[in-house]
Formats: C-alpha cells, structure tokens, sequence
C-alpha cells in the first residue's frame, strides 16, 4: 500500500467505524430514542452524540499529534511542521465540533424551536452564561479557538508545549459533564473521565499522526517514531484501561448489570481495547524492529549475498583466469541481485503487514470511540441521583458524611483519587526502573535514596486517597495534617530521593535533534524560569506566603467547593515544599545554591514565620469558609471553631517536626560537606608534600625575621 493512499484511508477507516459503531450503540443501548417528555426531536437525538464523537477526535488530534511532535519528531524537519499542521486541522475540528455540541445541548436541555429572533438567543446567551453545563461548553469552545489560532502561529519547542498544556486543560469542562454515578462518586467520575479523555488521545491521535506523516518521513526515522510512539501508547493504554475500570465500576455497580446495554456497551468497548492492546503488542516486539532495521535472517541473508559477491570477484593479475570465468561471474551477479531482490520484497511485505495492522487498529480505534460516546448517552444501572433527601454533607461535599474519626479510621477510611493514584504509580515504576537500569550497567545508586523515594511517594498516595482525603473536607484539624504532610514532610523524602540526578543518569541521550526525557530535564533546569524559580529566596517566599495568601483570600474556600481547587491546593503545596526543600537539602542540579550558613538562617526565619502563622489560625475568632466547615451538619467531633483551634496547633507545634528534620539534615551536609574538603586538602599536602603549609611556615619565618630586623635597628 502505498504512503498517500495509507494517509487518506486511515483516517477514513476510523471515522466509518467510529460512525456505525456509534449508530449501532446508541439503537442498542437507547441513547437515541424518543422521550416520552420534553423530547428534542430526532436531528439533536443523533446529532448530538455525532457532534460529541467529532469533539472526541478532534481533541485526539491536537492532543496525542503535540504529545507524538514533542518526544519524537525533529523541530524544523517536514514531520513537525505537518504533524503541527494536524493539530492545527484538529482544533478547527474540535472547535467547530464543540460549538454544535453546545448549541444541540441546549436544545436537547431545552427543547424548543429554534428561531432567529432575540427572545430565543437571550435564551441560549443564559443556558451559556448561568447554566453550568452551557459554561463548560461555551468554555471548551473558547479555548479551542484560541488553540486553533496559536496551532497555526506556533512552531517552537516552547510553544508546542504550552499548546499541549492548553489543549489538556481543555478537557477538563468536558469532563465535568459526564455521568456522575450518583452523588457519591461526582469527584471520582470527573477525575477518571478526565484521564480518560487524556489517555485516549495521546493514544489514538499518535496513531492517526503516524499514517499522515508515513509519506514524508524516511524509512529509519520512522522506525525511531514507531518506537517512541509505542513506549507513549503504552502509558496510554495502562491509563486507559484504569480509568475506564474505575469509572465502570461506579456507573455498572454489581456485575450482574453487566448484563444490562450498558453493561454489553462497556464489554464491547473493553474488547475493542485489548483487541488494539494485543496489535501493539504484536507490532511493538516484532515488526517495528524489521523497520528500524534487518531481522537476524535478512542479516544473514545480506552476509551471504556479500560473501559470493566477493568470492566471485578475481584477484588482480589473474587476467586470463577472470575472462575465462566471465560467464560465471555474470550468472553469481544474477544471483546476487536476485537475492537482494528477494530480501527488498520481503521487507516491503514486512512493511505492508505492519501497516496493516495499523489499518486493524485504527478500525478497533474507531469502534471503542463510537462505543464510548454511545455509553455517554445511555442510562447506566447505578442511579445518577440520591434516592433520599440529600443531607447537608451531601449538598456539600456531594458524599455521605463519613463515620466519626476515630483510631480505627486511620486505616480503614479511603476516599481514592484517580489522578494521584496513577501519578504515584508512575512515579514508583519509573524511579525503580531507572535504579535497574543503573545496576544492571553496573552502577551504584545508594539504596537509602531508593528507600526515602518510596516511601515519600506511598506518604502521598496515603494523603491523596487515605484517611486524609476522606476527612479533610469536614474536620480543619485533619485539612491541617494533610497541609503539612503535603508541603513539609513528604517533599523531604522526595528531594533526598534525587529523581533529577538519577533521571539524568539513566535516560537515554539522543542525538538525532529530537528531545526526549533528559533534553527536556536539561531544558527545564536551564531556562530562565527555572534560576528563578528555584532561587532560595524565592522558594522561601512561596513557601512562607502561600500560607497567608491561601488561607486569607477566596482560594481556601475554592478548594474546598471545587475539585478543581482541590487539586490545585495538593499541587501548588507539594511543589513549594519541594522546591523549598530541594534549595536547602537537594543535590539535584539547580542554578544556583546558597553556602549552609545562609541556608541554616533562611530555615530558621522560615521557622519562626511558619510558627506565627500557626499562632495567627489559634487565635482567629472568626471560622474559615463558614458556610461549609459551619453548615456540615457535622454531629461528631469538636466544634467546628474548637477543631479550627486543634488545626492552628497542628500548624504551630506538628508543623515544626520537619522544620527540624530539615535543620538536623542540613546540619549533617555541611558537616559532611566541610569533612570533605578537609579530605581533598589532606589528599592534596600529601601529593605536594605540604607544599603549601610549608610555604606558609617560611612566609611567617620571614614576617618574623623582618621584624626582629626592625625592632634590632630601632624602627617601629
């Protein structure tokens, strides 16, 4: 098959497929049907849903294509340009896309006849603007129209990751619309959708960039891409299918409503997805190593080729031997290029099987899309709504109130979120692979180092989805512990764990003018941002700030209403204490790093703020965000402002532990630190023979002597 006819028929594949299965769930699973009230009409029935499918491909397409550009094309070759060209066609797509999904949401919300005059658009402009779901499309399609406009403009490396990171956020107002899987789930629905969403489209948009470049890119850098984009699809589809676990299991309940339409949509899309799992699989270990390069039996082929080539060529001087064989000679170059015929028609259908398989995928690709769009539409067994009256923590938190915190309950109380579990476990399987790949080349990496790495990164998936996170949004006291967890004690272990050093020790350097892990490492390192970002008085003044600014403004009550806000507080705390704690007690490579004596004095001023701040929340008179820690209807525990006293304490004394880890740590370095040098000066008298000390001694001889001189001869 030739490269153009495989660039218009992949994508032609994936939207067939995508079509009839969409078509087909929607009949089985009901999503289209007529409603006995308030019922749209058949265009918004089926065109809603077709709109959403081309919003979930366009997002693909910008997605995985900037992801594919970033850690496997070479900026300023043709590939990049035009995979930054199908991102820029994808976000057109995606726009356009959104902006029909909003207008047929509203009228599937709102069924009404569409007509030009100004009561129906003031109606439409309200949906919009106070309706929360018109908000998150009407949000969506602003933010794929920006990235239309930037996906044209942009052409550098710091551009196409800040479209990425744009293009990411974008889906997070589509995933607060899905289904909610009743009033207990909300947070984790949103949160296993949006890494969904993700996931899938750096797994199917790296897949439709392949087939769209394969025309203009050469044969053993498309071997490269192949290779890289595996490694990617694989985290994709580990993403993938944990997500898509865990929001089923909320939406389907007990497995016998598997037996449900819901429940037979969800089997067909978990086969379609390890019917692609097994293709990448099967071309991942064999045929993407044929197109880097020979197999061991055209390899051996080629070599024998090679060998009667030679063999049949004369030596010098044997004139009359060599016109003697030249019937002989000309029948081995037949025979030699026929071989080399042979072994190109063998790799062209190696070539031709493998792209194949793409065509396979990219039709599975399509079925589990349609699929997925069709479940979008269809009731699922777990009821959406509470069945009883909600309580004022359900109104609240969108959860029951859990039972009153006891000793028990540190062990047995979880409140699990998906992206936290799936960034520890990322975190855990990259850093001990990378210590395997160092031991196993028969470098040391200090095992201590491992250890802290460890369990700091189990400290925080016990604060993100333990006890802590199940109590934080009713009791301050608990929030508090969380708080310095989060920012003071868990960073410790992260920074002494060393992950850029070790990072930096492992990954691969390359040399083809793509950026892989380490280019990007030594990107970030160096940019401007990061001298001054990590700068110790700046690292100090976020860490010391951020107190008083979250607590004292709106963001403190935003992170508690909003999950959004939730996350952002985990992240913005976890990186302040890490930077704050890498400027004082990190070896990773930063710009620049205070002597220890200016960094004992920052520490013991951060200190002493720290343990005032912690004062300032016990002496509050007034309750933070009380219309939430206030209206729980909480009827166990302290009160809401004794437990908001418990928390300031918490700040005050809990909070200095690792104040003074940090201390005894930095005392140990400098320590080390001053142990060292006295060693290097030992090791450098020996080799000069104290050269230096003894110069001294004669320098002081002469001061001496000079003196006594002087003193001799009467002068001062």
């Amino acid at each position: 098959m030739s490269p153009r006819r495989l660039r218009l028929l992949g994508p032609v594949i994936l939207l067939v497929f995508a079509l009839v299965a969409l078509a087909a769930g929607l009949a089985f699973g009901g999503g289209a049907k007529e409603q006995l009230l308030l019922d749209a009409g058949p265009f918004v029935r089926w065109g809603l849903p077709v709109a959403r499918l081309f919003v979930n491909i366009g997002a693909a397409g910008i997605i995985g294509t900037l992801v594919l550009a970033l850690f496997a094309l070479r900026r300023g070759e043709r590939e990049f340009e035009t995979a930054l060209d199908v991102a820029s066609i994808s976000a057109a797509v995606f726009t356009v896309a959104s902006a029909f999904t909003a207008f047929l949401t509203y009228l599937n919300a709102f069924p009404t006849q569409v007509r030009p005059d100004a009561e129906f658009g003031a109606q439409l402009a309200a949906f919009m603007l106070d309706i929360p779901m018109g908000r998150a499309w009407l949000m969506t399609v602003i933010a794929g129209a920006i990235i239309t406009v930037l996906a044209f403009a942009v052409r550098s490396w710091l551009g196409t990751a800040l479209l990425l990171g744009l293009s990411i956020a974008a889906l997070y107002p589509m995933a607060t619309q899905g289904h909610t899987a009743g009033a207990a789930g909300h947070n984790i629905a949103v949160t296993g959708l949006f890494l969904h969403l993700v996931g899938a489209a750096v797994w199917l948009g790296g897949l439709i960039l392949l087939v769209v470049i394969r025309p203009v890119i050469d044969r053993e850098r498309m071997g490269r891409v192949l290779l890289r984009y595996s490694s990617l699809a694989l985290a994709a589809f580990l993403v993938v299918a944990f997500s898509g676990y865990a929001s089923a299991a909320l939406r389907v309940g007990e497995w016998d409503a598997l037996g449900t339409p819901y429940g037979i949509l969800i089997i067909v899309k978990v086969a379609a997805l390890l019917a692609i799992g097994v293709l990448g699989a099967i071309y991942r270990r064999s045929l993407i190593a044929r197109i880097v390069g020979p197999s061991k039996r055209e390899l051996a082929a080629m070599q024998r080729v090679d060998a009667r080539a030679a063999a049949s060529t004369p030596a010098p001087g044997a004139g009359a031997t060599v016109r003697g064989a030249r019937g002989s000679n000309a029948s081995t170059r037949a025979s030699n290029a026929a071989a080399r015929a042979s072994l190109a028609q063998a790799r062209a259908a190696g070539d031709r099987r493998f792209w194949g398989l793409i065509l396979l995928e990219l039709a599975f690709m399509g079925i589990a899309s349609g699929v997925a769009v069709a479940l979008a539409r269809t009731a699922p067994p777990v009821p959406q709504e509470p069945a009883e009256i909600p309580t004022p923590a359900q109104r609240l938190t969108d959860r029951l109130l859990p039972p009153e915190l006891g000793p028990l309950q540190w062990f047995t109380e979880w409140y699990v979120d998906l992206l936290w579990i799936v960034a520890c476990g990322f975190g855990l399987f990259f850093y001990l692979a990378a210590v395997w790949r160092l031991r196993r080349r028969g470098d040391s990496w200090p095992i201590y180092r491992t250890i802290l790495w460890v369990v700091g990164v189990l400290a925080l998936l016990w604060v993100t989805n333990g006890p802590i996170n199940a109590y934080q949004e009713y009791l301050f006291s608990v929030h508090m512990i969380g708080h310095m967890l989060l920012a003071m004690a868990i960073p410790i272990l992260l920074v002494l764990g060393a992950p850029v050093t070790l990072a930096l020790r492992t990954i691969r350097k390359r040399d083809d003018g793509t950026r892989g892990g380490r280019e990007w490492i030594m990107w970030a390192i160096n940019t401007p941002f990061s001298k001054v970002i990590t700068n110790p008085f700046v690292t100090a003044g976020i860490f010391v700030l951020s107190l008083w600014v979250f607590y004292y403004t709106g963001i403190f009550r935003w992170s508690m209403v909003d999950h959004l806000g939730h996350q952002w507080m985990v992240v913005h705390f976890l990186i302040s204490g890490y930077l704050f704690a890498q400027s004082l007690i990190g070896i990773d490579p930063v710009p620049y790093r205070l002597p220890y004596p200016g960094r004992l004095v920052l520490l013991l001023a951060t200190m002493a703020v720290h343990a005032f701040f912690g004062v300032a929340i016990m002496a509050q008179e007034g309750l933070f965000v009380a219309e939430w820690f206030g209206a729980m209807g909480r009827t166990w525990g302290p009160t809401p402002m004794e437990d908001q006293q418990s928390g300031g304490g918490i700040a005050w004394s809990v909070g200095e532990v690792p104040s003074l880890i940090l201390a005894i740590t930095l005392a140990i370095q400098w320590s080390r630190s001053d142990t060292k040098e006295q060693k290097r000066l030992d090791r450098h008298a020996d080799r000069t023979g104290d050269a230096e000390l003894n110069e001294y001694n004669e320098q002081l001889a002469r001061i001496a002597a000079r003196d006594a001189q002087r003193e001799a001869q009467g002068r001062p």
